[in-house]
C-alpha cells in the first residue's frame, strides 16, 4: 500500500516539490518519500488517539478541508522545514500543493469499486497494525455515511450516539444489529 501511495504523491508532487526551487533536484526523493510517510503518520496518529470519526469522514467525504487532511499538510510543511530546511512559507506552499490533492486521490480511489488499487479494509488493517482485521469497514464506511451511527444527528459519532443506540427498550444484542442492518 505505502508503494502505491507514493505513486500518488509523485503523481501531485509536479509544482508543490518537482518544480520548486526550495527543493533541490537531489532532494526531490526525499521530498516525495517524506510527504507518503507524512500522509500514513497523520492517518494512523488518528486512528491511534481516537479520531476514528474524521478518519472515516475523510475516505467517505475526501475534500481538502478535512481535519486528517489539514493535519497531513502541516506536518508535511514541519516535516520540510525540519529535514530539508526550508522556511515556514515555502514549505507551507509545498505541503499545499502535494498533501490535499494526494490525500483526495487516495479517497477518490479507495470509494471507487471499479479501481482496485486501493482497498479500504486494507487500508485500515495497515494503519491500525492488523486490528481491525475482523471488521467490516466498507459496512462501517456506509452506515457512518447514512447517519445510522450518529443517533443526534450532530454530525459526530461518539459516546452520546452510544447511548442514544442503547436508549429506550430491546435488547443491546437487538441494537448493535440494528447498526449494521
Amino acid at each position: 500500500m505505502l508503494d502505491k501511495l507514493m505513486d500518488l504523491v509523485r503523481q501531485n508532487a509536479g509544482d508543490g516539490i518537482l518544480n520548486n526551487n526550495a527543493i533541490p533536484n537531489e532532494k526531490n526523493d526525499q521530498a516525495v518519500e517524506g510527504a507518503g510517510n507524512s500522509i500514513m503518520a497523520t492517518l494512523q496518529n488518528a486512528l491511534s488517539s481516537g479520531k476514528l470519526n474524521d478518519v472515516l469522514s475523510y475516505f467517505k467525504t475526501g475534500g481538502t478541508e478535512s481535519p486528517v487532511v489539514q493535519e497531513a499538510t502541516g506536518n508535511y510543511a514541519r516535516d520540510l522545514q525540519q529535514n530539508l530546511g526550508l522556511n515556514e512559507p515555502d514549505a507551507r506552499t509545498a505541503a499545499t500543493k502535494v498533501i490535499p490533492q494526494a490525500m483526495n486521490q487516495l479517497a477518490t480511489k479507495t470509494a471507487d469499486p471499479s479501481d482496485n488499487g486501493f482497498n479500504i479494509q486494507d487500508i485500515f488493517n495497515k494503519l491500525s497494525g492488523g486490528k481491525t482485521g475482523g471488521m467490516d469497514i466498507q459496512a462501517l464506511l456506509s452506515r457512518f455515511g447514512a447517519g445510522k451511527l450518529d443517533q443526534d444527528g450532530d454530525g459526530d459519532v461518539d459516546l452520546q450516539d452510544l447511548k442514544g443506540m442503547f436508549a429506550g427498550g430491546g435488547g443491546v444484542m437487538d441494537k448493535v444489529k440494528g447498526m449494521f442492518n
